[in-house]
């Protein structure tokens, strides 16, 4: 049975032109550059069969649309409507799921959950987590947030900040602060080892031994750091640990201290050593602004590298754990790097500022 002659396909320039566009597709759309390559090899002449060979495609496939072609054009090459289920949820059922969510409570509880709000609107569970899912909603969380109300904060912002990003000549830039009552803690029974399929097991239930105190300088341009440890957090030992930093850095640089408002730090005994040692300036953070301290990066990684898991009978094992620790990170020390200037660190808290007051109206 002989086969029916090719469709026979002509061109405007609109429509030349639109398939060329469509057909130099890479990434995106590839099943309609496919086609419209189809179109386009079949109006230079070349029946199914070369076309396929060309394309690497099926005959019934360049049949199918180059017949789609010259019945619908360009609005042909496109996918038809698939058949369905059709929609059951109304736009106005989804706002009323986002309004409710956004401007109400339940009754007895502080924030939805998806089965309160089913109940609520009258749909099931899984529509409303789709609902909430496409519009970003999640009321089961809720996050924290501080504003320093520090009246030097945008001076202290730019002070500390230009010190990252274009510390003085001949001089070095530490970080310090102390981590307090640190406690060394011991399980009340073995640590059981991971195994393959179950992991690391420890009691949830522990006895204290007493309790640390760890006094860190961390260089902005090295990565390394002074540490000293202290049984208390006063202003002596504060001032024992200047005096470990005096011994540390080479007499002839200055040395830039970026730390907080503690009171320790502002005692007449603290004021009277800066006196005598004047190669030291204070650079203070604002109140409440302890990420603007690096050192607190340095904090985060004691304490999940070796504190948060740790088990230690007594203050002096947690002691010597943590001096064996900090030797380590300076047998290869990792600065970290102040990238955001004080405009951009400004210009975001401006902006968040400006989101919570139109929150509130």
């Amino acid at each position: 049975m002989a086969m029916a002659p090719a469709v026979r396909i002509e061109l405007t320039a609109d429509e030349r032109a639109q398939l060329e566009a469509w057909a130099r597709r890479r990434t995106s759309a590839q099943a309609l550059a496919q086609r419209s390559r189809v179109v386009l090899l079949a109006a230079d002449g070349l029946n199914n069969t070369e076309i396929a060979a060309r394309l690497g495609v099926h005959r019934p496939m360049v049949r199918k649309w180059r017949t789609r072609f010259s019945e619908h054009r360009l609005a042909g090459l496109t996918d038809e409507p698939r058949p369905g289920q059709p929609r059951k949820i109304t736009d106005e059922k989804v706002e009323e799921v986002i309004v409710k969510t956004l401007e109400t409570t339940p009754k007895d509880a502080t924030h939805w959950s998806t089965r309160s709000m089913a109940k609520e609107v009258g749909l099931n569970q899984s529509a409303v987590h789709r609902i909430w899912k496409a519009f970003a909603l999640q009321p089961h969380r809720q996050d924290t947030w501080k504003l320093s109300k520090d009246p030097l904060f945008v001076a202290k912002v730019r002070d500390v900040v230009g010190l990252y990003l274009n510390p003085p000549e001949r001089a070095v830039v530490l970080c310090v602060d102390e981590k307090s009552q640190i406690q060394a803690l011991d399980r009340t029974a073995p640590i059981l080892p991971m195994l393959p399929g179950t992991p690391q097991r420890a009691t949830h239930d522990y006895r204290r031994s007493g309790t640390s105190s760890l006094y860190a300088a961390l260089d902005i341009a090295t990565g390394k750091v002074i540490g000293a440890l202290h049984s208390r957090h006063r202003a002596i030992e504060f001032k024992k640990f200047l005096n470990t930093i005096d011994r540390q850095v080479p007499a002839d640089l200055a040395v830039h201290l970026v730390l907080d408002n503690s009171s320790t730090h502002k005692t007449p005994a603290i004021r009277n050593w800066l006196a005598a040692h004047p190669r030291f300036v204070l650079h203070f953070t604002p109140t409440s602004s302890s990420w603007l301290n690096l050192v607190e990066r340095w904090f985060a990684e004691l304490t999940a590298k070796k504190l948060r898991r740790g088990a230690h009978r007594s203050v002096r094992a947690l002691n010597a754990d943590i001096r064996a620790w900090i030797d380590t990170w300076n047998d290869d020390p990792k600065p970290f790097v102040w990238t955001k200037t004080a405009d951009q660190i400004l210009e975001s808290i401006a902006r968040y500022c400006n989101r919570i007051n139109e929150s509130r109206h």
